[in-house]
């Protein structure tokens, strides 16, 4: 089933009526166009994918960062008016890391009235036991939090599981399996699980992490920082974050040309003998260029 896509008569209107969460945002133009931007491109996401289907229930995944809590407002914004035909529940996995502030995210949720559901499960104890201080945590820990989140999923009756990755991580994602893995790959907007019974989404593959700075900031979201890999210095995700900054820098809209060139692939002008047939060819086989 196609849903409309995000119109003049369905932006933001500050004259009608709204989510809680979105009752005490500015009111400023400035505003209201970074809203109905990030919603368009989220729907455009949702839209090109096929990610959504009338009935179906997702498990949105909460950490308390920036990304993750435009997710969660975004959808429920869509949701508001009628553009998301899906239950949504939120769900934050405490990690078990030293100081995490547990009330944020429930006293916040409870007071804007969302669905949520908050699972412990202490992986921060298994990263740092199995992994040197020297080391860096991210690989692993997202392995255990994604392996709980599915079983959470799975527990609510959710077909899919969503995620706050943004355009600028699909784009990192791409250069570090360029520059380190050797392979062209990157996050797909949609994705199976292995187990071939929960689905992965991103619906905000085509927004800007720096839009997303912004609304987090007017939408005065309590962040809570990521005490685990966030203090570690170095990471290759890092330097490809700076990469892309600086060619955005040098050339603007550079990132769209490259978030657009990876849904605009030609398989028969690259290498891989897996998905083109080079030893087909001949001179008298008519073959689309």
């Amino acid at each position: 089933m196609q849903m409309p896509l995000l119109t003049e008569d369905t932006a933001p209107d500050a004259d009608s009526g709204c989510h809680p969460m979105f009752v005490s945002v500015p009111s400023s133009v400035e505003f209201n166009k970074l809203r109905k931007r990030l919603l368009r491109q989220a729907r455009q996401a949702i839209e090109d994918f096929a990610m959504a289907k009338p009935g179906e229930r997702w498990l949105v995944a909460l950490s308390g960062g920036k990304d993750s809590y435009g997710l969660l407002a975004l959808l429920l914004d869509l949701k508001w008016r009628g553009l998301l035909p899906v239950e949504l529940l939120a769900c934050n996995l405490d990690q078990g890391q030293p100081n995490f502030p547990k009330h944020i995210l429930p006293d916040y949720l409870n007071a804007n009235g969302v669905a949520h559901r908050i699972e412990y499960q202490d992986t921060y104890s298994i990263v740092t036991d199995k992994l040197p201080e020297s080391s860096t945590y991210c690989s692993l820990c997202s392995r255990l939090r994604r392996g709980h989140l599915y079983r959470v999923a799975r527990e609510e009756g959710c077909s899919a599981l969503v995620l706050g990755h943004h355009r600028e991580d699909i784009l990192e994602t791409f250069f570090m399996n360029l520059f380190h893995g050797g392979r062209l790959a990157a996050m797909p907007p949609r994705l199976l699980n292995d187990e071939g019974d929960v689905m992965v989404l991103r619906p905000l593959s085509f927004c800007a992490e720096a839009d997303l700075t912004k609304f987090a900031a007017a939408m005065r979201f309590p962040i809570i920082p990521c005490d685990l890999c966030g203090s570690q210095d170095g990471l290759q995700r890092n330097l490809m974050k700076a990469m892309l900054d600086d060619i955005e820098k040098k050339m603007p809209g550079r990132k769209d040309t490259m978030i657009r060139a990876l849904a605009n692939v030609r398989p028969s002008h690259l290498l891989d003998r897996n998905l083109f047939d080079f030893a087909g060819l001949s001179l008298d086989a008519k073959t689309p260029h």
